[in-house]
């Protein structure tokens, strides 16, 4: 059965085609996951200590709300019995990685079915509280999951029970670690099923009438699987639920990659003969390196349910397994599970050459965890906990604590902008992996965003990687506990560009005055990229070569510099010793008006402009009377403006008269950079008077009117400053 919504999609054969507005379109009628800003993550919760339940009656509740387990079609890994992988080391009872993987694959090739099909559940109670909690732990002997794959695998679903009316108060279904929200819905009214997810096996709700897939948002009759709160803040973002989902039953395309173990496929390791490549994530799914990818893989399989399973103990259910419950205490003396640290490489974008950052997983114990006796400490959505702190004292408020999030796009050609001239931001169709350089894993993307919770404060790096884009990178401070959470990139918009289409603008200001802030923004597309850079003399980013770009830096003290960048063909763009000041914002406004001058007739679709009623003679309409005592170039009011020619002169006009700033500006004559940066913004109203004056072609008079406003920008940045 496919799932996914049954909401109607936009046509995408192409999903890196999507603007915005139709992202959002798409988030509202329930088609994608996504995620926004606002409200309160939870710091540690001071929750009552909790008791374990006696025997008899933590068997009734397991049996009670045994859950129903749907697998992807695709899966290899499903839910078994640690404990015939266990061995003594150094007198400590641990399940080997090696034996798992390898002794389950054997026996799972040998009986033709997945063997030893086991839920180990765990009830507590809280102290002096109807309130108790029944936990269901599924272990897997791999996770194979894009960038963080590991040995061994531990998942739970937490049901909230009040002993005393039986009913049920919250379900909580683990996602992929602390730093992303789980799945939770509260006062459910139906059993519980899980929705494993493909390779990693998150855990995703089905609570409707369809149990067998995951939805995020409410369509038709069907109500959504969680409740978790709708948050607002970053302004791409529409109001959609906080949780992690399943990226493949929100049409998210998700790219596998192959664990490597020092420098080759797992599968070709001595210690797994009975692991063949086939063992793994089909090769329809996986890649082998992100980076080899030219752009974001499109025609991935969607999501299908596989193999369902159900507890012995369940009459009602018809699966195609049957799983035994057992106690997860039975398994409590196992030390820890272990196995070799496999590697998946993070591209960091670097000055030089990018940089490889080795990725490191681990899997921990269940009952090390605080989770394990208090599964409070679980509850990710704020609203829920507050709801349970209402009913139940047991329960803390909890408090705010450190967060990042942030939208992802994908840069894409606009098609309103000239060929080569301009980008928009579309929906990336593609599940990206976040790393932060102060923690070792590395967490999907939720619904097209960076979401992480519980975020030391302090001063961060932040990687986004996705299959087939180029590497973004950028530094952050988080602050202290805060109800407003940090938000990287340009206004929360995290933005990727596909390999094919990458160029690296870079700047080394070993010369220079010291770089706090960049920020790249495309004639079209508005501000894309804005970040600290890794070091105060040298920045690195990637951008879209079909863009038109301005490159503002700013100093330690705040004074901008701007730069014009038109990738075109090359695949590198460096700026050669980058300043700040006057002299750098008027060479700038002189480059962009004379940039645009040449192009316009191609622009206007119209390169003969003989037929503008304009002649030679009209050269005569340029002199200039000067005006400052310097030379330096006051306006004039004898310029033709009529025309695509009138334009490019009204154009030249502005350049001249910039350039003759920055003129100024080098000899020190910051008077006389003012008196020249005056007469551009003058003879910038002409430009803006030839705009109304003639019925320009549609994308000459946007692509003017947008760099006519960059331009007036960096001319009042350059009069405000002191500095040359």
């Amino acid at each position: 059965m496919t799932s996914g919504s049954d909401a109607s999609l936009p046509a995408r054969a192409n999903p890196r085609e999507w603007t915005r507005r139709q992202l959002l379109a798409v988030l509202g009628a329930g088609g994608l996951g996504g995620a926004a800003v606002g409200g309160r993550m939870l710091s540690d919760p001071e929750d009552a200590e909790t008791s374990s339940v006696d025997e008899a009656e933590s068997r009734a509740l397991a049996e009670q709300f045994a859950p129903e387990v749907y697998y992807d079609r695709y899966e290899k890994w499903f839910m078994t019995d640690p404990r015939p992988y266990t061995t003594d080391r150094d007198g400590e009872t641990v399940v080997d990685g090696f034996a798992a993987l390898n002794d389950y694959t054997r026996a799972f090739e040998e009986a033709g079915e997945p063997p030893e099909s086991v839920v180990f559940y765990n009830a507590v109670q809280y102290e002096d509280s109807p309130l108790a909690v029944v936990q269901y732990w599924m272990y897997s002997a791999f996770d194979q999951f894009a960038t963080n794959f590991h040995w061994h695998d531990w998942e739970v679903l937490h049901v909230f029970v009040d002993t005393e009316t039986e009913e049920v108060q919250l379900y909580v279904a683990s996602a992929h670690s602390r730093k992303i929200p789980n799945n939770e819905y509260l006062d459910p009214d139906a059993q519980p099923a899980i929705v494993t997810e493909l390779g990693a096996h998150a855990s995703g709700l089905g609570v409707n009438a369809n149990p067998d897939r995951f939805q995020r948002f409410p369509t038709g009759d069907l109500g959504a699987d969680i409740t978790n709160q709708l948050v607002e803040g970053v302004e791409e973002l529409a109001e959609i639920p906080l949780a992690y989902g399943l990226p493949r039953d929100e049409n998210l395309t998700l790219a596998f990659a192959m664990p490597t173990l020092d420098g080759q496929p797992l599968y070709e390791d001595d210690r797994l003969p009975d692991v063949p490549r086939e063992a793994f994530i089909d090769a329809d799914l996986t890649v082998r390196s992100f980076s080899d990818l030219a752009a974001p893989p499109t025609d991935f399989p969607t999501r299908e349910t596989g193999l369902h399973f159900a507890a012995e103990v369940d009459d009602d259910a018809d699966p195609d397994h049957e799983y035994r419950l057992e106690p997860s205490t039975e398994l409590e003396d196992i030390g820890g599970f272990v196995g070799p640290m496999l590697r998946f490489e993070f591209s960091i974008p670097d000055f030089a050459e990018d940089a490889i950052a080795g990725h490191l997983t681990t899997s921990g114990v269940p009952w090390d965890q605080p989770r394990y006796e208090n599964p409070g400490a679980d509850i990710t959505d704020p609203n829920h906990r507050r709801m349970l702190a209402d009913r139940y004292d047991a329960i803390d408020y909890g408090g705010p604590t450190t967060s990042l999030v942030g939208a992802i796009g994908e840069a894409v050609e606009d098609a309103e902008a000239p060929d080569g001239n301009g980008v928009t931001t579309a929906a990336t169709g593609t599940l990206a992996f976040c790393l932060l350089e102060s923690d070792p894993t590395a967490v999907p993307s939720v619904g097209g965003a960076v979401v992480m919770q519980d975020v030391d404060p302090g001063e961060h790096r932040l990687t986004v990687n996705a299959p087939g884009t180029a590497p973004y990178s950028e530094r952050l401070s988080v602050g202290e506990e805060s109800e407003t959470p940090t938000t990287p990139g340009a206004d929360g918009q995290v933005t990727l560009v596909a390999n094919e289409n990458a160029v690296k603008i870079d700047g080394d200001s070993s010369d220079g005055p010291d770089i706090e802030r960049v920020a790249i923004e495309d004639d079209f597309g508005g501000r894309l990229f804005e970040f600290k850079p890794d070091s105060p003399d040298k920045f690195a980013a990637y951008v879209h070569s079909g863009g038109a770009y301005t490159t503002e830096i700013r100093d330690t003290e705040g004074t901008p510099g701007a730069y014009r960048v038109n990738p075109g063909e090359e695949n590198r763009r460096t700026i050669e010793n980058p300043r700040t000041g006057k002299a750098s914002l008027a060479e700038f406004v002189a480059n962009i008006t004379t940039e645009t001058s040449e192009q316009a007739p191609a622009f206007s679709g119209d390169d003969d402009t003989s037929d503008d009623g304009d002649s030679d003679d009209d050269d005569d309409d340029l002199t200039e009377t000067p005006t400052d005592g310097g030379g330096g170039g006051g306006p004039t009011d004898d310029i033709d403006v009529s025309g695509v020619t009138g334009l490019q002169r009204a154009l030249q006009a502005v350049a001249e008269s910039a350039q003759r700033a920055v003129e100024r500006a080098e000899q020190s004559d910051t008077r006389g950079a003012d008196r020249a940066l005056e007469a551009a913004r003058t003879r910038l109203e002409k430009v803006g008077e030839a705009l109304q004056k003639n019925d320009f072609d549609e994308t000459l008079n946007a692509t003017v009117q947008n760099r006519l406003e960059q331009a007036q920008r960096r001319i009042e940045q350059a009069l405000e400053t002191e500095k040359a």
